[in-house]
């Protein structure tokens, strides 16, 4: 099927077989992104997602208008900003289910699983103790741990993927023992967008005595998350794939287990007193939190939240899971054309095109206005296991639509066309 004609806003039309009612119709959010000129599909929203006007426009009144320093002044800009700093807070740990005393803002999930492998594990693990993963995990949540486990002597075991990408937790319940001490898996996988059966993983991890920490960088921006059903000891994720500003993230973690643990940087704000001769911390969250924070990410964080809340995150996650059926079923139709993952993968498409690079399938499809990602994604170990050096990958939000997935599937079949 080649490429089909253009509608008014210079996308190709979707085909008639792609016409779906209901949820895809209603997320008509398109205008809240300035970023997104009319005609370009932008299909890389896990890797980062673009901003809505409320963010915008949180940053830009955070800057211009009311900006302060937190924590420190008495003057009354400085107390307002730390109000609305402190609002965040409550905002995130309402959004997930938490107590706002144990979320710690940081630079992103990578800094958060960094603390809790220096401050936790490289605390509490010794030689002979074990680490478990997944085959799909991010860079992110193995490097940590290999550093760690080099440091102390622990060991670390790989839980390996059903046939259609999925964490095996059958394989996970026989692979646990008692030296297993941490368990870190993706909630939801950034390269396939399988969905981990959260509460049976941490359960069988909780049989062990085991602490779970779980990467919700991909999950948070489409699924309602709740730390306490889950039953999970850490939870992490990243603002800017949640539709807010880069370089802030947030780690939640169990009020005594934050307690337990020794700061991971010195500096302002996270002391208590200090003298030439010792210095004692603050209680968690601040005592994590050294040094003037990212205050407008902050800021633009709680923006975040309240817009993917205003929207509903089971809406957002039924319109993510009809556009990743339409564009397997789309795809599916291309000979050429491999996808992998599940069939009921959550908002993420990865697929490969038989004798053509990544690479040039996503300069390709950039030449036609669509935007995706091409690479082992920071996920090494799964392309190893997928038996490919890298894999395109459509990744979708609450502003795409199926005049997308068929801008996609159009230029799929242009690149069929040039590579014969």
């Amino acid at each position: 099927m080649g490429a089909s004609a253009a509608s008014s806003t210079g996308r190709p039309a979707p085909s008639p077989s792609l016409v779906r009612e209901g949820e895809l119709e209603a997320l008509d959010v398109l205008a809240d992104f300035p970023a997104i000129p009319a005609g370009w599909a932008y299909l890389d929203t896990a890797a980062t997602a673009q901003k809505p006007r409320p963010v915008l426009d949180a940053i830009s009144r955070a800057y211009g208008e009311t900006y302060a320093t937190v924590h420190r002044g008495v003057y009354q800009r400085s107390a307002d900003m730390t109000l609305a700093y402190e609002a965040a807070r409550k905002r995130v740990a309402r959004f997930i289910g938490a107590q706002p005393d144990e979320c710690v803002f940081v630079r992103g999930a990578t800094e958060a699983i960094n603390l809790v492998a220096q401050c936790w594990a490289g605390k509490q693990l010794k030689a002979g103790d074990r680490i478990l993963l997944s085959t799909l995990e991010h860079h992110s949540n193995i490097v940590p741990w290999q550093m760690i486990a080099k440091k102390v002597g622990a060991e670390i075991d790989v839980v390996p993927l059903t046939s259609d990408g999925k964490i095996d937790v059958d394989a996970m319940a026989n692979m646990l023992t008692n030296k297993h001490k941490l368990v870190g898996l993706a909630h939801v996988s950034n390269v396939l967008g399988s969905v981990l059966e959260v509460k049976q993983a941490v359960g069988l991890a909780k049989l062990f005595g085991a602490k779970v920490l779980l990467d919700g960088c991909q999950a948070v921006p489409r699924m309602p998350v709740d730390v306490r059903k889950i039953g999970c000891d850490f939870y992490v994720f990243s603002g800017h794939k949640l539709y807010g500003p880069t370089g802030i993230g947030v780690l939640w973690g169990r009020a005594e287990l934050l307690d337990a643990m020794p700061p991971y940087q010195g500096g302002g704000s996270m002391i208590d007193r200090v003298t030439f001769e010792k210095t004692t911390y603050a209680p968690p969250p601040g005592r994590f939190e050294a040094g003037t924070p990212h205050i407008v990410g902050v800021v633009g964080l709680h923006a975040a939240i309240d817009y993917v809340e205003g929207i509903g995150l089971e809406r957002i996650h039924a319109h993510e899971t009809a556009l990743v059926a339409a564009t397997r079923e789309r795809l599916g139709q291309i000979n050429s054309v491999r996808l992998f993952g599940p069939a009921d993968a959550a908002g993420i498409v990865s697929f490969g095109v038989e004798g053509v690079h990544p690479h040039d399938v996503a300069t390709i499809l950039d030449e036609g206005q669509v935007a995706i990602r091409a690479g082992h994604h920071c996920a090494q170990p799964l392309m190893d296991t997928l038996g490919v050096p890298a894999t395109a990958r459509a990744s979708f939000g609450v502003y795409n639509s199926l005049a997308d997935v068929e801008a996609l599937a159009a230029g799929v079949e242009r690149v069929t066309r040039i590579f014969g």
